[in-house]
């Protein structure tokens, strides 16, 4: 649906974006990262044809984006993160005039606007303006904007921002719904929101392309050390003792003991355990400390969260 090669935009000295290359494919949700100031607004700007790249090129659904601008635009809707509304416009009349500029058949815009207000939820406030309307619901009138239409790409910048916990999980919902039947391209800084609702992952900072993959990928691929949480059962002295005799074992600590009896030989405690580099210890381990006659009472592996990668690839490029 999107293919982005060598895209670069450079404002004076600054690169706002450096030789960034990606393809979108039909009918998943991307999840667009990046720290402020990465090049993820730019990006997405230059794919809709807001702003000009300064060289590369951007194809939507086979149509260069500079080339054929009105037939690219054609195929997408786009919410950016400050949505375009006109205050002295009622929500009614403000999707009216959108329809219009999208040359949605007149036939068929009563309908279709009715459909995309009651999948939004603002139907309520349909005949109100739109300068009274809370922020949530100003997001929610741009939402609509950019489904209007039904595009075969949805762009949406930053779309729950301003919402409540409740009308943050509707809009999850709601663009869980759209990617069975649209491409959708989301940006959030709720990296929670990311996981959730997309199929893919793409990580941008400094201006460049630093990750591209599914989250269970880039789980797998960037999680390097193994970290375990151990309930052991025995002495304690002779615990610590098997444990630094493991070369596999890279460091470990003890965290938390609990006294199971009034016996001293009988305690359990608990031991962080992290593994050296890409290596799972797992088997290993319950068969080493199964030979020392070392009960493993509960053994928890602890792997990255996606917040983790993203704070690690973003923190590797700047």
């Amino acid at each position: 649906m999107i293919q982005v090669e060598n895209l670069v935009k450079q404002y004076g000295k600054h690169m706002a974006v450096d030789q960034i290359s990606f393809h979108i494919e039909k009918g998943k949700v991307y999840g667009f990262l990046g720290p402020n100031g990465a090049g993820k607004s730019t990006t997405m700007n230059i794919l809709t044809g807001y702003i000009g790249a300064t060289s590369g090129s951007v194809i939507i659904n086979g149509y260069d984006i500079t080339k054929e601008p009105e037939k690219a635009k054609a195929c997408i809707g786009y919410l950016p993160e400050l949505p375009p509304l006109y205050p002295d416009m009622k929500v009614i009349e403000y999707l009216n005039f959108a329809a219009q500029l999208k040359k949605i058949k007149k036939s068929e815009r009563v309908e279709q606007i009715s459909k995309i207000m009651d999948m939004v939820d603002i139907t309520d406030v349909s005949n109100r303006l739109i300068r009274n309307l809370s922020k949530g619901y100003k997001q929610r009138v741009g939402l609509a904007q950019a489904i209007l239409g039904f595009p075969e790409i949805i762009i949406l910048d930053e779309p729950t921002v301003g919402l409540d916990p409740k009308q943050i999980l509707e809009i999850r919902d709601l663009i869980k719904e759209l990617g069975k039947e649209h491409t959708v391209i989301l940006s959030s800084h709720i990296l929670s929101e990311i996981s959730a609702v997309c199929d893919q992952i793409i990580i941008i900072a400094n201006g460049k392309l630093v990750a591209d993959d599914s989250s269970q990928n880039l789980l797998k691929e960037k999680s390097s050390t193994q970290t375990l949480i151990l309930e052991l059962k025995g002495t304690k002295n002779i615990i610590e003792e098997a444990l630094e005799n493991l070369d596999y074992v890279e460091s470990f600590t003890l965290t938390e003991s609990n006294e199971i009896t009034l016996d001293e030989s009988k305690e359990s405690y608990f031991f962080t355990l992290h593994a050296i580099e890409g290596k799972d210890i797992r088997e290993e381990l319950f068969y080493d400390l199964a030979n020392k006659k070392i009960p493993i009472l509960e053994m928890t592996s602890s792997m990255q969260s996606i917040e983790d990668i993203y704070m690690k690839l973003t923190r590797e490029e700047e």
